[in-house]
């Protein structure tokens, strides 16, 4: 099966050895994504908005691979504080309101930037979506 790496411009570009995301198949892994602003580069402040812009990030990164948040599969919630999970599951929520992805939430010691949550995700292709 061949392996396609993903990039766009419309995400914050990878600041390491890996790539926003991977298409295998039908199949697209992404990179966790933090609420970092492609057009500054800054951290939004709250964890709201830091989760409406990784979604954001998530969607470009997506779109850029044939695909969009709609075909989400399961993603991995990993928040520096527990306590956030209410605020961060409200607008997860708004996104995913009726048919939500399976999903995992983790509390993790510290995330890069200092961010205080971080989003991965497993999507299908919008050809490969039935």
């Amino acid at each position: 099966m061949k392996r396609e790496i993903i990039a766009t411009d419309r995400a914050p570009a990878a600041v390491g050895p890996y790539s926003q995301a991977v298409r295998v198949g039908d199949f697209i892994f992404t990179a966790g994504q933090i609420g970092v602003d492609p057009a500054t580069g800054k951290l939004r402040s709250s964890v709201e908005d830091q989760t409406r812009q990784i979604l954001a990030n998530l969607q470009a990164v997506l779109t850029a691979a044939g695909s969009g948040l709609d075909q989400i599969i399961k993603t991995t919630i990993f928040l520096v504080d527990i306590a956030d999970f209410a605020s961060v599951n409200a607008v997860y929520g708004e996104v995913f309101p009726n048919t939500p992805p399976a999903r995992s939430t983790v509390q993790v010691a510290a995330l890069p930037l200092g961010a205080l949550v971080e989003i991965e995700a497993i999507a299908l292709t919008r050809d490969q979506a039935r």
